[in-house]
């Protein structure tokens, strides 16, 4: 039996008012420093998830994927939000960047396809990996590493949001 601490939960997804949801929920929980990573197969919703996430922590302008730029920087109602797209990046170019200012920082660190930089990432997170099923149901698995992110994990399914 696996520990809590490497449980992965599941949120189910049947429109964007849903992905819209999952990021008010875990808008509720932030603290700075907090790190959320991103990863699914490119059109799975990671920017739709972004963008929602964002609005939630009060980000009022536009927010895209960080493809060519990589970091994006905005600045939330109480956190700065640091908008990361690693897709075009290699870990070595990604370990260049200075990422833990970021990730130890008074932020929100959202990183999209961060399994391509798996070693720089911090040991606590909360892991987001999209699946799609079907045409629009998008399932999310939630998978906390550390404290803080299993406690929001364990919260949301005790509330009947997660599985």
């Amino acid at each position: 039996m696996r520990s809590l601490a490497q449980s992965t939960f599941t949120y189910y997804s049947q429109h964007e008012d849903d992905t819209d949801l999952l990021g008010k929920l875990l808008a509720a929980c932030l603290i700075p420093g907090s790190v959320l990573t991103l990863d699914g197969d490119l059109g799975a919703g990671k920017t739709r998830f972004s963008q929602g996430f964002a609005r939630a922590i009060g980000i009022q302008e536009h927010v895209n994927s960080p493809t060519f730029t990589i970091i994006k920087e905005y600045e939330g109602a109480k956190l700065p939000f640091y908008h990361m797209d690693m897709y075009r990046i290699s870990q070595e170019e990604a370990d260049e960047l200075g990422l833990e200012d970021y990730f130890y920082g008074t932020g929100v660190t959202l990183i999209e396809w961060s399994s391509l930089i798996e070693d720089l990432l911090p040991q606590e997170r909360l892991a987001i990996t999209i699946s799609l099923q079907g045409d629009q149901t998008r399932v999310f698995h939630l998978t906390p590493h550390g404290d803080p992110y299993v406690s929001w994990c364990v919260q949301m399914k005790e509330n009947g949001h997660l599985q």
